[in-house]
């Protein structure tokens, strides 16, 4: 997809639901710098039965497991920098979530529900080691947030990856405004790419369809491309994608559910300091007001809550400060060791 268009009109919230930009390569010395090739095959894909399965890529050992959760429309390629890094201090899994990469599509809609029902499933199909250290970035930490509230013994400890504001109308009425006003046309234009897809017509040089498929992810190879560019020409990914953002809409418009609850369970947020370094200026300070208020509500829901600012990070922490993510992982794997009886 290309992030250009999504961007246009500062349609910022929605760049930050997606999670799918690629962002500085400002990497630690021992991480990849590019996205190795072992991506462009699966792993291990999980029976979910029905048909279906998800592809599941675990690396490291352990008495601990962490699960890696990808934002709206990545896959578990987003965590290539942060993954190998963990894999030497416990068991570490990413997967495709339903419609990306290498997973069948699953049935829709595509909110957060079908999400933690997929986990779950496959937690166990797979046969992971639980309570599991779940991290999830973007989109991702509200997948984890629910599965925590709907399995509370899975789950050891939490760490979100630049939770994304809500109930951001309070805030920022104006960003709203132009949002809700480009949100209709943005629809439109992903129905227009679905069609494409399913008359097999993607990627098109048609100047209406031009801008469905981005030209490659710079930090992947060619084959790497190629083998991304098919994934997202199926049917599969645009009911997936447009799924997501109709049916997860409405989550981002309301605050922090006051009932949620984690108990001790130690919850780390890690907040970037230029998730919105591309809003308009009368926009900023409001965004960053919601994303503070959003958070603060978050660790509110765990006694063991605490708050990481990550200095010269874009949204995608993981990929421009993949060793913020790591140290938060580690603390909350010696938290999780040490958890009152």
């Amino acid at each position: 997809m290309n992030r250009t268009y999504l961007k246009a009109g500062s349609t910022l919230l929605l760049a930050v639901v997606l999670g799918q930009a690629r962002a500085t390569d400002a990497s630690h010395a021992a991480t990849p710098r590019r996205i190795p090739d072992s991506y462009a095959h699966a792993a291990k894909l999980v029976d979910l039965g029905h048909g279906r399965h998800l592809n599941l890529r675990c690396t490291g050992s352990g008495a601990q497991t962490v699960m890696l959760e990808a934002g709206a429309i990545a896959d578990s390629s987003t965590w290539f920098k942060v993954q190998p890094l963990l894999a030497s201090h416990a068991r570490v899994c990413a997967y495709d979530r339903a419609g990306y990469g290498f997973s069948s599509e699953g049935p829709l809609p595509r909110d957060l529900g079908a999400d933690v029902s997929d986990l779950h499933a496959l937690i166990r199909r797979a046969g992971l080691r639980t309570p599991l250290v779940m991290v999830g970035h973007s989109l991702g930490s509200n997948i984890v947030r629910q599965y925590a509230s709907r399995y509370p013994a899975d789950v050891s400890a939490l760490v979100l990856v630049d939770p994304p504001a809500q109930a951001v109308a309070r805030f920022a009425p104006a960003w709203q405004k132009d949002e809700d006003a480009m949100s209709v046309q943005r629809l439109a234009f992903l129905h227009q790419c679905e069609a494409a897809a399913e008359k097999r017509a993607l990627p098109s040089t048609s100047p209406a369809l031009a801008h469905c498929l981005a030209s490659g992810d710079p930090l992947a190879s060619a084959r790497l491309n190629a083998v991304s560019l098919a994934h997202k020409s199926k049917p599969a990914f645009w009911h997936t994608v447009l799924s997501v953002l109709e049916n997860n809409a409405e989550v981002f418009r309301q605050p922090v559910s006051a009932r949620e609850t984690h108990g001790a369970t130690p919850l780390i947020v890690l907040s970037a300091a230029n998730t919105y370094a591309d809003a308009l200026p009368r926009d900023r300070k409001g965004l960053e007001e919601a994303r503070a208020r959003t958070q603060a509500q978050i660790l509110a829901s765990s006694s063991r809550g605490t708050l990481v600012q990550v200095p010269e990070s874009s949204h995608d922490i993981q990929i421009d400060q993949p060793d913020a993510v790591v140290k938060a992982v580690l603390q909350a794997l010696r938290l999780a060791r040490h958890a009152p009886e």
